[in-house]
């Protein structure tokens, strides 16, 4: 924080474009996912957009759990603005975090990496509300457009919303008159 703030002082430097790149290259046992949070948080206070950058986990029988972990845990961050990874297949020299075997079949950790996608890049979903007509969502940063339709009625209500960095959660309720 110390040398971020020098940088950002030196005359000439006040306007200038900065962001934070964090190497993240995990070892083989359980992740410190509290310890992580807590230097994004940190480093999130200046307000800089902060990219994680080779993130890759080591090998181990729980490889692809702890990827899923620090993916998730930097993805949810409000202050992470994007994630590269230090991974690809085994046959193009990648000997830490692979994501395809020799023969481009997926690898547990390549999976994983196809189902978060697939989970962050979902567009439009159906949820069914419980008995008494409500649901709870977890939501990453990012603009939502929610609409509640009740087929019994044919009626339906939109809202649209925006979870951010000053507004990191958000509780929707939308009612539709029957």
């Amino acid at each position: 924080m110390k040398k971020l703030e020098e940088i950002l002082s030196y005359p000439g430097n006040a306007n200038l474009s900065a962001g934070i790149g964090l190497q993240g290259h995990f070892g083989s046992g359980q992740p410190n996912l509290a310890y992580m949070r807590s230097v994004l948080d940190m480093l999130g206070a200046t307000g800089l957009p902060i990219w994680l950058t080779e993130v890759d986990v080591g090998k181990g029988p729980n490889q692809a759990q702890y990827l899923e972990e620090v993916l998730r845990e930097g993805y949810s961050h409000p202050a992470v603005k994007g994630i590269i990874m230090f991974v690809g297949p085994l046959a193009a020299g990648f000997n830490v975090t692979t994501l395809a075997d020799e023969n481009f079949k997926n690898t547990p950790s390549g999976d994983v990496v196809d189902k978060l996608i697939d989970e962050w890049n979902s567009g439009t979903q159906e949820i069914t509300t419980d008995d008494q007509g409500f649901i709870e969502l977890s939501l990453f940063h990012g603009d939502y457009e929610i609409t509640a339709e009740n087929h019994i009625t044919n009626s339906s209500a939109t809202v649209s919303l925006s979870v951010t960095q000053a507004e990191p959660q958000a509780i929707v309720q939308v009612h539709i008159d029957t």
